[in-house]
């Protein structure tokens, strides 16, 4: 289970603090596929940030199982079983994806076969794929699903998914549905929280969390809140006639 209390994060932005997340206390509880949704700029991908160590909070603590790990590093926090998938992926040049799944399980002597199921899950043909190195050769879409299956690899308490829909085609977003409904079966113990804008991913979370401004909107069960989250959005959608705006909230 991860529990934030009371966590705010400052930027210092000509001579003046600027508030990004504010107060914000929450609980993520284990078995749970939580989405992370609301405006841009209300805070969600620093939310994730902090979450996963990659920044450190200005206030206020975050705990994994009831331990502090307010001050660990990333890398610690990983140690601990928190895992994150980039909302752009990393490329490391000179390593293969045979290695990158290797490092992810903690198994050098890990097969190819092995190896190879993970690909499979997130829908790339493991014999294309598994001796490729990280590097320009590899889309944006196919990075982000060898990085979900690093993140499958690990088999972590929480995993962290920042945006995963970015950059990818609708083919790979509609087998990147199956792969969190997959997880979500087999969850056992752990949670997944996907930061999202997208409905289809909305619609299999179990929790939705609305972030606006910095500070937390609304949490609840998915059919609380995404009913009228969805009715919020539609009243502010332009409407169209002919293919003309007629204004924001107005009737046709």
């Amino acid at each position: 289970m991860l529990e934030l209390k009371n966590v705010s994060f400052q930027v210092e932005e000509d001579g003046s603090n600027i508030e990004i997340i504010r107060d914000i206390s929450l609980v993520i509880p284990d078995n749970k596929l939580v989405v992370i949704t609301g405006p841009n700029g209300g805070g969600k991908s620093t939310l994730a940030r902090l979450i996963a160590g990659i920044e450190k909070p200005t206030s206020g603590q975050i705990l994994l199982d009831g331990e502090d790990i307010t001050e660990m590093s990333i890398t610690d926090r990983a140690r601990k079983g928190i895992g994150f998938a980039f909302q752009q992926p990393v490329r490391f040049k000179g390593i293969q994806v045979l290695d990158l799944i290797r490092l992810a399980t903690g198994k050098n002597n890990l097969s190819t076969a092995q190896a190879c199921d993970y690909l499979s899950a997130v829908g790339l043909c493991a014999r294309e794929y598994i001796d490729r190195e990280l590097n320009s050769s590899l889309s944006g879409g196919e990075l982000k699903r060898i990085e979900i299956a690093t993140v499958l690899a690990k088999a972590s308490r929480l995993s962290v998914f920042d945006e995963p829909e970015a950059g990818i085609d609708l083919w790979s977003f509609g087998n990147l549905i199956q792969v969190f409904e997959g997880m979500q079966k087999t969850i056992n113990g752990s949670s997944i929280l996907i930061i999202s804008h997208q409905e289809r991913i909305l619609n299999i979370a179990d929790d939705v969390i609305i972030l606006k401004d910095g500070r937390l909107a609304a949490h609840g069960k998915r059919q609380e809140i995404l009913p009228e989250l969805l009715d919020s959005a539609s009243a502010t959608m332009p409407c169209r006639q002919n293919g003309v705006s007629k204004g924001d909230g107005q009737e046709c």
